[in-house]
């Protein structure tokens, strides 16, 4: 049990579980954190590919919101940023050392897209860390610190605890500074959606942005534990927190310190779950397998599975759809591997060799696209994405390029035009990537060139003259 009112001391003391010990007892968890506290540092991620779209979306949103409620939650994590600041936008999160000569653990969302990283350590120092790799499936990343000997932490298993188990959560959220907190293992074996090949673990300590990357443990200080995810409406803690499990972590580690990331079996598949009416649509007596809804035309299996067909086994592991990834996951690329399928009522034994699989897509906010002067407009737009419109309030918006620089006196700035505007068409032309202004013609006072805006939520048509219209 977690008590938050120490009121009733006497009685969570009758009721915590003597395997605690001193450290998860009526003591509390000093004692644990003054051991470990050192090895937990804040990961500062200084400068990021981060596109011109996405940056300009990003100084237009800070800058131009009203709300205080907004501006107070963007000064707390460290990314309320001014006009003049042309600065790589950064970010912050947790990671703790694992071994002694400066290897560090840390989620991959943190640091993903960075081209410059260092750590601070909970003695003040910062020191420059390099990236040893970094693996999308887990979500964990690999830093390196030289020239230092750190405390480490012993990353345990997740087996080690159970629902209801003390467990303590250590990072620095929001850019505070490192801070604790404790709660028990909600649940295990959560699946979520966007990562299909994790069990997580389900905590109800106190989890909120800054804190992805860092311990959870048991009150005897064995990492049970990465943390990396939290549910919530609001956006902050309401005891709804993940951890990626110790082992998991433990598996990826020593590849991506060796390769810089981590080789998985691929069969180019995908399935879908085996319903009752599905089985006996299938002439199945009970619902087993995963039945096999499309066939990569590129992948290994494009010559051995077919859409409809049942896959069964996968060497010795029986597959249903909810462990098809896991089992998938575990593949060793260009293995040979026995499989069973159903196939139009007979059971067939097929062998296959395993591919490899592919890394996902760069995110299109931190591919470093730079942005595409336009000299008849004196401006620069970049392409959008679905999340740069969303942030601009343009998401109803099929496309456009959005402004990301003016020269003060050119045609746009003179027009009203501000970074961060969208701008859907020019003329009649939709502008749905940068090429698309190509050719774009001068304006002036006997041919106005009309261009129709999206800002704050509303579009605008503009008659451009090159001259101010004030």
């Amino acid at each position: 049990m977690n008590f938050t009112n120490w009121g009733i001391a006497a009685l969570a003391a009758l009721l915590l579980p003597m395997s605690c010990g001193a450290a998860g007892s009526t003591q509390g968890y000093a004692a644990l954190v003054r051991q470990v506290a050192p090895s937990v540092v804040t990961v500062m991620v200084e400068e990021k590919r981060v596109s011109a779209g996405q940056r300009a979306a990003e100084l237009a949103t800070s800058v131009n919101s009203s709300d205080i409620s907004v501006v107070i939650r963007r000064l707390l994590a460290g990314n309320l940023v001014s006009p003049d600041d042309d600065r790589p936008t950064g970010a912050l999160g947790s990671g703790f050392v694992i071994r002694a000569d400066g290897l560090i653990v840390t989620n991959r969302h943190v640091v993903n897209g960075a081209v410059k990283v260092k750590v601070r350590l909970p003695d003040g120092r910062d020191l420059p860390a390099k990236i040893l790799g970094a693996d999308a499936v887990t979500d964990i990343a690999l830093l390196k610190v030289d020239g230092v000997r750190l405390p480490a932490l012993r990353l345990s298993s997740s087996q080690s605890v159970s629902v209801g188990d003390a467990v303590i959560a250590i990072g620095n959220p929001y850019g505070l500074g490192q801070s604790v907190s404790a709660g028990i293992i909600s649940a295990r074996a959560r699946t979520l959606e966007d990562d299909p090949y994790i069990d997580f673990l389900q905590t109800d300590a106190a989890i909120n942005h800054g804190n992805s990357g860092g311990p959870l443990m048991t009150p005897d200080g064995a990492v049970v534990g990465v943390t990396s995810a939290i549910f919530s409406p609001s956006g902050g803690s309401v005891g709804l927190g993940f951890a990626i499990p110790a082992e998991t972590v433990t598996s990826v580690i020593g590849q991506l310190e060796s390769k810089g990331h981590v080789e998985r079996g691929y069969l180019g598949i995908s399935v879908q779950e085996v319903t009752p009416t599905l089985a006996k649509a299938l002439g199945m007596k009970a619902p087993a397998g995963a039945l096999i809804s499309s066939v990569d035309p590129a992948g290994p299996a494009a010559k051995t599975f077919a859409p409809g067909d049942v896959l069964l086994t996968v060497g010795s592991s029986h597959v249903t759809f909810r462990t098809m990834s896991k089992i998938t996951a575990r593949l060793q690329p260009d293995a040979l591997v026995t499989m069973t399928l159903r196939r139009e009522a007979k059971t067939l034994s097929v062998a296959m060799k395993i591919g490899r699989l592919p890394e996902p897509p760069p995110d299109p906010g931190l591919d470093g696209d730079q942005d595409t002067w336009v000299p008849a407009l004196q401006l620069a737009v970049a392409n959008t994405t679905e999340d740069i419109r969303k942030a601009v309030k343009a998401s109803d918006e099929p496309s456009g390029l959005i402004v990301t620089q003016l020269r003060p006196a050119g045609p746009g700035a003179l027009a009203g035009l501000k970074v961060g505007d969208v701008i859907t068409h020019i003329g009649s032309k939709q502008m749905i990537d940068v090429r698309d202004v190509k050719g774009t013609p001068a304006p002036a006072p006997q041919t106005p060139l009309l261009i129709r805006v999206v800002r704050d939520g509303n579009a605008t048509f503009v008659a451009l003259t090159g001259q101010s219209e004030l």
